[in-house]
C-alpha cells in the first residue's frame, strides 16, 4: 500500500522528494487550501519504504496508508 501526502497539510518543504528512492513524489500545480506549494505521491510507483515519513518535518503531512480522499494529485 502506498503512502499519502495530505495536500492541505503539506507546506512544500520537499525533503521527501530528494529522499524518495523511486521518484514517486511530484509537485502540485497550484497552491493548497493554506496557500502553500504541495507535493503528492504517485500511488502506482510508491514502494511503501517509509523514507518520506522519516524525513518530513511537517507533522501529519504524510500518512502511512493510501488515502486518495486526502491527497490531490496535481
Amino acid at each position: 500500500m502506498a503512502h499519502t501526502i495530505v495536500t492541505d497539510v503539506c507546506t512544500g518543504v520537499a525533503d521527501c522528494v530528494d529522499a524518495c528512492p523511486v521518484a514517486c513524489i511530484n509537485p502540485g500545480n497550484k497552491p493548497n487550501a493554506r496557500g502553500n506549494s504541495y507535493y503528492w505521491i504517485d500511488f502506482d510507483t510508491c514502494i511503501d519504504c517509509g523514507i518520506c515519513l522519516q524525513v518530513c518535518p511537517v507533522e501529519g503531512a504524510i500518512l502511512a496508508e493510501e488515502r486518495p480522499d486526502l491527497q490531490r494529485a496535481a
